[in-house]
């Protein structure tokens, strides 16, 4: 029988969302404190799950693995795994089908939670705090800008036109026609998005021309009543400019779902600063994207095992 691991199992659901029958599995919920734990724990595998990045997979890493064969990874797209060094290594990499509507949705989640001030409420009410002692942005006739307008940017901006909402895109490769079909204003550069936008979305890929797109002069074009939201991956915007304007109240808050490091060391700023809504990387932690992940990993398993992957890397 072929010995599979799931790593970062974080609410420890794999095994009930999937038919792993035929396989010997073991589910670690815990994240591991090195690569030598790591090793350890799953030396013996041939077969072994990742959730997204959760746990990377450096060359490094493939190289005290040599009875891995099969690596699965949620989703189509994983930077945190060198490929490469898994074709090196004989290792074949597949990965899942991904739904963009839950990072959308959290998006939502995020920017309403943060411009009505939701979570300070809410613990207020909780510790019998003061009643009201915020009051609310409005989103009607403000200003949405969406950094990136792919499959997650375009749903985000549909739903701020449903609220009213003037909509701003931009991203390098953005184009007028693609703008208008969405319905949506073409910033004519990022400067122009930063400096008219209530509220900034980032929603681009992570590469290396996205890397850092939003650094310390691009914060310091946005207004002190704007927020910003990142729900892509924390790199695309500088995080140490990001803590400084945060700090010195330069623009009024950020909603974020992405991190450098995670889980978040417990000292981060990102953690006390009050003008921050912060969750751990939920954007597509739903019960449909699970149940698909871990489905369609069972299948990418079974497909290898016949001597036909699907969903290669």
């Amino acid at each position: 029988m072929v010995t599979c691991a799931v790593l970062d199992d974080y609410q420890g659901v794999a095994l009930t969302l999937a038919d792993w029958s035929g396989l010997a599995v073991r589910t670690y919920r815990e994240r591991f404190a090195g690569h030598d734990d790591l090793v350890a724990a799953i030396a013996g595998c041939e077969v072994v799950v990742i959730m997204r990045e959760r746990t990377p997979f450096p060359a490094s890493l493939f190289a005290r693995l040599p009875n891995l064969r099969l690596l699965v990874t949620s989703g189509m797209r994983n930077a945190s795994i060198d490929l490469a060094a898994a074709r090196e290594h004989g290792v074949t990499v597949c990965g899942t089908a991904s739904s963009s509507t839950p990072p959308a949705e959290l998006t939502w989640a995020l920017i309403l939670g943060l411009t009505r001030q939701i979570a300070v409420e809410s613990a207020s009410i909780r510790a019998n705090g003061p009643w009201q002692q915020t009051i609310g942005t409005d989103l009607h006739g403000s200003t949405l800008g969406v950094i990136g307008l792919g499959k997650i940017g375009t749903q985000v901006a549909r739903v701020g036109q449903a609220f009213g909402m003037n909509v701003t895109a931009w991203s390098e490769n953005l184009t007028p026609e693609r703008a208008a079909a969405s319905g949506v204003r073409l910033a004519t550069s990022k400067s122009d998005l930063l400096e008219t936008a209530d509220i900034v979305s980032v929603h681009v890929v992570l590469s290396p021309r996205t890397r850092s797109l939003i650094s310390g002069p691009d914060l310091a074009r946005m207004r002190p009543t704007s927020y910003l939201v990142n729900t892509s991956r924390a790199a695309i915007v500088d995080q140490d400019a990001l803590i400084t304007a945060l700090r010195e109240g330069r623009i009024a808050g950020a909603a974020l779902d992405v991190f450098d490091t995670e889980p978040l060391p417990h000292d981060h700023p990102f953690r006390t600063l009050p003008n921050v809504l912060a969750t751990p990387h939920l954007g597509y932690v739903t019960r449909g994207n699970y149940t698909t992940y871990f489905r369609e990993a069972v299948e990418d398993i079974h497909a290898y095992l016949t001597g036909a992957p699907i969903r290669r890397l």
